[in-house]
C-alpha cells in the first residue's frame, strides 16, 4: 500500500487532504460534520479517504497546520475501505453506508454515465442484451462514441442493429426517463458489479475449499461445523461450485465450453447431474452433443479423484473467463440470477 509523506503534500488534492483531516478528527469529532454532507460529497470524501494508504505523522500534522493553527497529529492514520465503511457505519443508516461503499468500489468515475464508461464491454453487453432496446439505446447515447461502438459490437448482431435504429430515431430524452434508467443500473448492475470486489476472510476461505478435493472439503467443513457453524455456513455461501455452473446463460456457457479441452469436459460432465449435463449437451450443435455423449460412454468406470480435478478445471476456467469479462457466474448460494 502506498505511503504519504511529506514531499506529496502539494501533490494531495482538496478532498484527499479533507479525507485525512476527518480521518484525523475521528468518530467523535467528526461526526457532526460528516451529517453537513450531501451523497455526492460523501462519495467523494469516502472515495479518497478509502485510496489514501498510510499517511505519515509529519503530513498529517502540516495538514492540520493549514486548517487550525497551533496543533499537532497524534500519529499516522491509514485510510482503507474498511476504516471508511466501519467510520460512515457509526452516524449514517446502513442502507446509506452500503449505497456508498458499493459506488466506490464499483468502477472509478463521478457520475453513474462516468462509471460505465470504465466497465469492460463484454460485460457491460452481456447485461444490456437483457434489457429492452430503447433502455439500451439511451444508455449507449450517454457514454463515449469510443466505448458504446465497442458495446454494440459485442451485442448479438439483431439486437445491435435494432439499438442502431432506436437511437437514430431517439429525439431529447426526458429527464424523469433517463432518472429511472440511471436509477435502475444503479441497483441493478452498479451493486452487483461493485459487490464482486468486496472480499473478507471468509470469501478467501472460501476459495480454499472450492480448491480441496471432495474428501478434504468434506472433512474440513465438517470439522468447521462443529467449531463454527456461522462461518461454516458463510463460507458455504460464497463457494462457486461445480453445480453452480448450472446457473451460466446460453452465451456464458458456449464461451465456457471453447475454452475447456473436449476430454477434461467429458471426464466433467460424466460425473455431473442429469441438468447440468443436459445444459451443456443443449448448447452444443447436435453433431458435438452426440460425439461428447459417445466419449463419456467409452470411457466406462472412471476415479473419483480424476472427475473431481477435471471439475476443478472446469470451475477456475470459468472464474478466469469471469474476471476477464467474457462470461457471468452466478454468486454460490444466492438468490439472484446473476451478478456481474
Amino acid at each position: 500500500m502506498a505511503t504519504k509523506n511529506k514531499a506529496d503534500l502539494t501533490k494531495l488534492s482538496g478532498p484527499d487532504k479533507a479525507a485525512v483531516m476527518l480521518l484525523a478528527l475521528g468518530e467523535e469529532h467528526g461526526a457532526q460534520l460528516w451529517e453537513m454532507f450531501d451523497d455526492d460529497e460523501i462519495r467523494e470524501l469516502s472515495m479518497s479517504m478509502s485510496t489514501l494508504g498510510t499517511v505519515e505523522a509529519d503530513l498529517v500534522e502540516q495538514l492540520i497546520l493549514e486548517f487550525v493553527s497551533k496543533m499537532s497529529s497524534t500519529g499516522a492514520l491509514v485510510g482503507t475501505y474498511d476504516s471508511t465503511e466501519r467510520l460512515l457505519t457509526r452516524f449514517l443508516p446502513e442502507d446509506r453506508v452500503n449505497m456508498v461503499m458499493e459506488e466506490i468500489r464499483g468502477p472509478a468515475g463521478r457520475t453513474m454515465w462516468d462509471k460505465l464508461g470504465n466497465v469492460n464491454e463484454v460485460v457491460l453487453a452481456n447485461y444490456l442484451k437483457n434489457e429492452y432496446p430503447q433502455t439500451v439505446a439511451v444508455v449507449l447515447s450517454k457514454i463515449r462514441a469510443d466505448h458504446a461502438a465497442n458495446v454494440l459490437g459485442a451485442l448479438p448482431e439483431d439486437f445491435s442493429m435494432e439499438v442502431v435504429n432506436r437511437m437514430l430515431r431517439m429525439e431529447s430524452v426526458q429527464k424523469d426517463i433517463l432518472d429511472k434508467v440511471e436509477h435502475t443500473l444503479r441497483q441493478e448492475f452498479m451493486s452487483n458489479l461493485a459487490r464482486t470486489n468486496r472480499r473478507d476472510s471468509h470469501e478467501s476461505m472460501a476459495e480454499i475449499f472450492n480448491n480441496f478435493d471432495r474428501q478434504t472439503e468434506n472433512r474440513f467443513m465438517t470439522a468447521l461445523e462443529e467449531r463454527n457453524r456461522d462461518a461454516a455456513e458463510r463460507i458455504k455461501a460464497l463457494m462457486f461450485t461445480f453445480e453452480d455452473l448450472a446457473k451460466l446463460d446460453p452465451g456464458s456457457v458456449q464461451t465456457l465450453l471453447r475454452a475447456v479441452e473436449k476430454d477434461k469436459l467429458a471426464l466433467g460432465l460424466k460425473g455431473a447431474s442429469d441438468t447440468l449435463r443436459d445444459l451443456f449437451l443443449s448448447n452444443m450443435t447436435e453433431r458435438a452433443a452426440k460425439m461428447l455423449r459417445e466419449d463419456m460412454e467409452m470411457m466406462g468406470p472412471v476415479r473419483l479423484k480424476d472427475v473431481d480435478e477435471a471439475q476443478m478445471m472446469m470451475v477456475n476456467i470459468a472464474k478466469d473467463l469471469a474476471n476477464k469479462g467474457e462470461i457471468m457466474l452466478a454468486e454460490g448460494g444466492s438468490e439472484d440470477e446473476l451478478i456481474y
